[in-house]
């Protein structure tokens, strides 16, 4: 009987072995990108997709063609996913597929398909975590340290959201200080494992106090304040209200980092006027673009460490 497949949900399901692993993988394809380009070569990738997507659509796509595989786009609202149970069209796409990405809304659907799937899965966002993200942002400093990611400073600003909730399970396996400045809480959206995890390893800060959290910071890093589905919805409009009077004070500007020689990441999509000035995502102290093409090194050295097919 052959072993179940290897999933990536989140990376507080992986050894910390394997996650410091496919971080190194993913510097030796972005630095070696011809030794892979034939890799995937006969295989398929199924991407689906419920929630929108630049980045996520774009990197897995053409990190798979770059691969030498190919990549199927599935948009869930044209597909029998919304006709039938998640489980069953999971388990026809694994008769067609050698893997699986879905960017889903709930993370109930993903895990029915995690239940439901004969190859490797891949979560590409949902409501509780975004795994992929993390990896590159964490890639992103390995960049900038010359790899060296242990011992770095990354101080978050904003809700605490999916991002965070994978910026902690990462930054326990690679031994980051995380500092959460989060005045926006919704306790159903954190996962205390994570939380508690890298809070015993002393490598969580949790405060309000701004200026002293990005003063230490080697890494300035904030994310939209509503979902991005929400963020033009009139249904949302009273709360993003709301959000925005509690988090404008906590915006990314330049009297904020004006005594930080911190970088500036986010994850886009950007709001600029909104969690971060305009200005800064092109100041020379901004990795933003850096951070969103490492996305594409980082899909493949997932899709391949979860295919095995390792250097």
């Amino acid at each position: 009987m052959s072993e179940p497949p290897k999933h990536l949900i989140d990376w507080k399901f992986w050894r910390d072995d394997d996650i410091r692993l496919v971080l190194e993988l993913s510097r030796t394809v972005k630095h070696n990108r011809r030794e892979y380009q034939d890799r995937m070569l006969g295989n398929t990738l199924v991407m689906l997709f419920q929630k929108t997507s630049t980045r996520t659509r774009v990197s897995f796509e053409a990190g798979m063609t770059e691969l030498g595989g190919h990549a199927i786009n599935l948009d869930w609202r044209a597909t029998n996913f919304t006709l039938s149970k998640v489980g069953f069209e999971t388990r026809y796409l694994c008769r067609n597929a050698a893997i699986l990405m879905a960017r889903l809304k709930s993370n109930a659907d993903l895990t029915e398909m995690e239940k439901a799937s004969s190859v490797p899965l891949i979560n590409g966002c949902c409501n509780l975590y975004h795994p992929c993200q993390a990896l590159a942002d964490m890639l992103t400093i390995a960049e900038d340290r010359n790899g060296k990611v242990a011992g770095s400073k990354l101080t978050y600003i904003g809700v605490y959201n999916n991002v965070v909730n994978s910026l902690t399970s990462i930054s326990a396996a690679l031994g980051v200080h995380l500092t959460l400045v989060c005045p926006i809480r919704n306790d159903d959206a954190i996962d205390h494992e994570s939380r508690r995890r890298l809070l015993g390893m002393g490598h969580l800060t949790e405060t309000l106090d701004l200026e002293t959290a990005v003063s230490d910071a080697d890494y300035v890093y904030t994310d939209t304040w509503l979902d991005m589905e929400f963020f033009n919805d009139p249904k949302y409009a009273n709360e993003k209200e709301q959000r925005c009077r509690i988090m404008m004070p906590y915006q990314i500007n330049a009297e904020l980092m004006n005594k930080s020689r911190a970088r500036i990441m986010h994850d886009m999509p950007i709001h600029p006027g909104f969690e971060i000035a305009e200005d800064m995502v092109e100041s020379e102290q901004s990795i933003i673009y850096d951070q969103a093409e490492n996305r594409l090194e980082a899909q493949k050295a997932i899709i391949l460490h979860l295919l095995q097919q390792r250097p």
